[in-house]
């Protein structure tokens, strides 16, 4: 166990901040139309890692979560492709823009559910996730990323070559 945490569940959670920052890294790149190649290499393996040891964890059925990730595997495999197959040539690249920052949007979205059930503070707040304190705190993080994403879509033209 390390910080009460199963080893799974402990490499799951660190992926899952390494895919964050670097996400947040490449996302700064985007809306200074900078490719950061190293950064999206280390956001896409991340990312990808964390979708799929998300699928590791013991489930009855269907869940949100098992939802969440099956939507973030299309949307990386989408900017993959985007990104390494069509080197962001034509709708290549508005589709890695998009594709990347839903992916990176999904992993914030989780990290603020998981934050609000993990922290006793914010538990406190919003104990079902159903509460005020959590849809305004996940409502601010979707427009940040609407606005963010738009912001790229707008600035993203790194050269092709």
């Amino acid at each position: 166990m390390i910080f009460g945490m199963t080893y799974y569940t402990f490499f799951h959670v660190l992926i899952s901040l390494v895919g964050i920052v670097s996400g947040l890294a490449v996302l700064s790149g985007l809306l200074k139309s900078d490719r950061k190649d190293g950064w999206t290499l280390i956001f896409l393996v991340t990312t990808v890692a964390t979708s799929l040891t998300g699928f590791g964890f013991p489930y009855q059925g269907f869940t949100p979560a098992i939802g969440v990730g099956i939507i973030s595997v299309v949307f990386l495999a989408a900017a993959i492709v985007a990104r390494y197959s069509f080197h962001l040539t034509g709708a290549w690249r508005w589709i890695y823009v998009v594709s990347a920052i839903i992916s990176l949007y999904f992993n914030v979205f989780v990290l603020i559910a998981q934050s609000f059930q993990k922290i006793p503070a914010l538990n406190a707040l919003a104990p079902t996730g159903s509460e005020p304190p959590f849809a305004i705190a996940q409502g601010i993080v979707l427009v940040v990323f609407i606005i963010a994403g738009f912001g790229s879509l707008r600035k993203f033209h790194p050269n092709t070559d």
